[in-house]
């Protein structure tokens, strides 16, 4: 578990890219952790039942919904990880 103020571990995550971007082709990019977070306040949440109904329509919904109020605390990004 991450606490507050605590370093987010680095690791390296990939996501599909649809569309070319300056620095990200098309397909799978690698990002590493510690350099998308790097003096960033964020703050990550876990959702279960990835791509479910349930998770669409009942858990992202809500922070959606409080996404300003989550960022006016200072925090810089909002990570919905599934």
């Amino acid at each position: 578990m991450i606490q507050s103020n605590q370093a987010v571990p680095n690791a390296t995550i990939y996501e599909f890219i649809a569309e070319e971007t300056p620095g990200c082709t098309i397909g799978p990019n690698a990002f590493q952790v510690s350099e998308i977070t790097k003096g960033k306040k964020i703050v990550v949440f876990g959702l279960p039942g990835a791509f479910t109904p349930t998770c669409s329509a009942q858990h992202v919904p809500g922070y959606v919904e409080h996404e300003q109020a989550i960022k006016a605390k200072g925090v810089d990004e909002i990570g919905v990880w599934q």
